[in-house]
């Protein structure tokens, strides 16, 4: 009788750490122990996030100021990437056997009896899910994972692309568009609606777009693909009666909770493994935790959700206002970040208005928005900036403090940065 057994190899695995610490008894399942970690850090925003990077850098040495232009080697900077992948994978399985957690390779599912795997049955008093998600493949679509591909394959070319489209514009989307314009390649962007999204303000998907269209990316707005095929080695699209080419063709278009999982009526399924505001199921005992419970699918909620349940576990029971957890998109040259909710009171800054303003490619079309409530609380913040997913730390923290305006704006902010914006944006309320 196991204390806990988890579910995949994921940020899940965070959990089994904290959990085999305490002295629990802990098992973690994973179908592909190579791959521990899970897709975050092996097909996911590790790997994205060391392209873009240099994608940024190389878009940086364009400017005019600089005399000769730089080129990137993507095959050496893939072996670096996965040198750095391995390590990781190495120290996530050193801390496991650090702390004492049994990991086992293979595909678990839970039933009534319990989790089977290998074709046993194991007990267990908690059971956490973390089985993440799998990319979304519309109908129409086929897939040959040479010309029609997911953002895995995106992420390991050795050679930039001639021309790639992308079809979806989420946040791998317009991440994967900001990147391979960065390094040369023609790209265009497809999407299904008049603009990039609905979800952003409306400033900012304005300000977004432009960028976009700034570093090359050609915008095709209204454009559902109806069917794609490969065809004398070009992806060939169907869009509106039209057919279209393209050397590749990346389907970005969101990704689905993996809830296979699930081997009992226990259970109840919907867009995700169904949970309480606890993330607990209808089955004693059992927490679905990241993408698979179809939540919020993004990493850090992933291993928020994780740790929330690893403390209830050890009798810490708490909410975890998902409202709170910071959601970024890496384009470039800046980046959006957002968290909380809007609320009545506003007050904005743009960054073209601090001395750092020029410091950094397209940095005058930056802008910090705050949102308070009626009694001075802080609600949110919308801000597109250089580096915004690192600037968002600041208003996660004040969520998490409970502050209001008055008790930030006593912080001395470094000057200069574009974290000063936060400051000004503040005043502002006044």
């Amino acid at each position: 009788m196991y204390d806990v057994i988890i579910i995949g190899g994921g940020l899940g695995y965070a959990a089994a750490i904290v959990l085999g610490k305490t002295g629990k008894k802990v098992a973690l399942i994973e179908k592909d122990l190579n791959h521990l970690g899970g897709t975050c850090l092996h097909n996911g925003c590790i790997p994205s996030k060391n392209l873009l990077h240099r994608g940024k850098t190389l878009l940086e040495l364009s400017e005019d100021v600089f005399e000769s232009k730089a080129k990137i080697n993507l095959s050496k900077l893939q072996e670096k990437i996965k040198f750095h992948i391995q390590n990781s994978a190495k120290a996530v399985r050193a801390q496991c056997k650090a702390a004492g957690v049994e990991l086992i390779e293979g595909e678990g599912f839970v039933t009534d009896e319990g989790v089977e795997v290998n074709n046993k049955t194991l007990k267990s008093k908690n059971i956490i899910i973390a089985t993440g998600s799998r990319p979304r493949k519309p109908e129409g679509i086929e897939f040959d994972y040479k010309h029609i591909i997911t953002s895995k394959e995106a992420l390991e070319f050795k050679k930039a692309p001639k021309e790639i489209s992308i079809y979806g514009s989420g946040a791998i989307g317009l991440e994967m568009a900001s990147f391979f314009a960065s390094i040369g390649s023609k790209v265009n962007l497809i999407y299904r609606h008049e603009t990039i999204s609905k979800k952003f303000p409306k400033t900012i998907t304005q300000k977004l777009e432009n960028q976009l269209k700034e570093i090359g990316v050609n915008l095709m707005p209204n454009s559902p693909i109806s069917k794609a095929y490969t065809k004398n080695n070009k992806a060939v699209m169907e869009i509106n009666g039209k057919e279209i080419t393209s050397e590749y063709l990346l389907v970005a278009a969101g990704r689905v909770p993996n809830t296979d999982v699930v081997k009992t009526d226990k259970i109840k399924v919907s867009k995700g493994i169904d949970t309480d505001e606890y993330f607990k199921t209808s089955m004693p005992g059992v927490y679905p935790v990241g993408d698979c419970n179809g939540k919020l699918m993004l990493a850090h909620a992933a291993r928020a959700e994780a740790l929330n349940v690893a403390n209830q576990i050890l009798g810490k029971k708490e909410i975890l206002n998902l409202n709170n957890i910071p959601k970024f998109i890496y384009t470039l040259p800046l980046s959006y970040a957002s968290i909380g909710v809007d609320s009545p009171k506003t007050a904005e800054f743009p960054i073209s208005h601090l001395g750092i303003n020029g410091s950094y490619l397209g940095d005058e079309e930056g802008i910090v928005r705050i949102y308070a409530d009626d009694e001075g609380f802080i609600t949110g913040a919308d801000i597109f900036a250089p580096n915004a997913e690192e600037i968002i730390g600041i208003i996660s923290s004040a969520l998490a403090a409970e502050l209001d305006i008055a008790t930030l704006d006593k912080a001395v902010f470094p000057h200069p940065t574009y974290s000063e914006a936060i400051d000004r944006a503040l005043r502002r309320f006044r």
